[in-house]
């Protein structure tokens, strides 16, 4: 079985490659997303794993896979998303925090646009195209720049104030960005 990714693997900086058959091969990518994003789940208490992209088990392979509901950890379904492309971004952008499982410890303040519209195929092979807002929307954006080799934290390398860390009770505290940088330097991808 694969395992997480974590920065700075340079696999997770690669642009991933369309799905053009669902293969069993692939069908097995995807049972492997899973098992591996509730396992992560099992770990950590005070999170819950909404969503993964195939880069983060080192597939290179455009799918991703979103938890059905973003507020209960009991429900442990995902929907699978294969090619999934953003053919429209609309609404406000709004400002919420973000984690993520191939970004330990850290989360942050992204801006995203609130209401998305997508164009993706089931692992069915079905065609799909739908509207989505909130959470969701954040989501799948997040997922999708996985796809694409970005991480959440180039959004905000130069917002000193926008980085956060989870305390032992599961409460956001401010992270002193500055320090992180001096001691994590590969995580963040910095220069000396």
């Amino acid at each position: 079985m694969n395992k997480i990714l974590t920065t700075p693997d340079p696999r997770l900086r690669m642009k991933s490659k369309k799905v053009s058959e669902i293969t069993p091969e692939i069908k097995k990518i995807i049972q492997s997303m899973i098992a591996l994003s509730l396992d992560w789940e099992k770990s950590h208490p005070h999170e819950l794993s909404a969503a993964m992209a195939a880069p983060q088990i080192g597939e290179n392979v455009r799918i991703i896979i979103l938890r059905n509901d973003l507020d209960n950890k009991n429900d442990t379904n995902f929907t699978v998303l294969i090619n999934p492309e953003i053919v429209k971004a609309e609404g406000v952008l709004e400002t919420d925090y973000e984690g993520c499982l191939s970004v330990p410890r850290v989360y942050g303040l992204i801006k995203r646009h609130s209401k998305i519209r997508v164009k993706a195929l089931l692992d069915t092979g079905e065609e799909v195209r739908f509207k989505i807002s909130g959470g969701f929307a954040r989501t799948i954006q997040h997922e999708i720049d996985h796809l694409n080799g970005i991480l959440f934290i180039d959004h905000i390398k130069n917002q000193t104030d926008a980085f956060f860390e989870l305390d032992n009770k599961g409460n956001l505290q401010p992270l002193d960005y500055e320090t992180e940088i001096k001691n994590n330097r590969e995580l963040w991808g910095e220069d000396e």
